[in-house]
């Protein structure tokens, strides 16, 4: 099979991983894209260095989120704003669901970098050796940060 064929038939298989980590750290569309962009271009660089330690979809995780926290941290020279996407909103389903959805990527975006991470690894869930495996951290210290982010969640909720 071709490399460049494999290449893209696995970053479409992976998309929705890309999409859900990418979408909390950018503030709009166009971010979003350039977000997504540097993901797949930091895949194809380090594809050669999978050592097969790990699960496939434990390293997309790592690989998204180190880009997403990179270029997060470059973008905080910007003025931070918190818009909602147009991809925050799912058309199948009724508006008390998409105003729950939206509510909670709105609070999600106003967590710390490393909390929203644990956050998006804990809503797809991934378990505390998965999220402990993809961050780098101990299985111990992620039930402990998964428990400050469900309460800074609700107090950023219910105000």
């Amino acid at each position: 099979m071709n490399p460049d064929s494999f290449f893209k038939d696995f970053v479409e298989e992976n998309k929705g991983i890309i999409y859900k980590i990418c979408r909390v750290y950018a503030n709009d569309r166009e971010e979003l894209q350039d977000f997504v962009q540097e993901v797949t271009i930091q895949l194809w660089k380090s594809s050669q260095n999978f050592e097969n330690r790990s699960k496939l979809s434990t390293w997309v995780y790592r690989v998204t989120l180190n880009v997403c926290l990179t270029l997060s941290r470059k973008n905080k020279r910007r003025v931070d704003t918190v818009g909602l996407l147009s991809t925050d909103y799912i058309d199948d389903t009724d508006n008390t669901e998409q105003e729950q959805i939206s509510a909670l990527y709105a609070a999600i975006r106003k967590l710390n970098d490393a909390d929203k991470a644990i956050t998006l690894l804990y809503l797809e869930d991934k378990s505390y050796q998965e999220i402990a495996d993809i961050l780098g951290i101990t299985v111990s210290n992620v039930g402990v940060k998964i428990t400050r982010v469900k309460s800074k969640l609700n107090d950023i909720i219910n105000g």
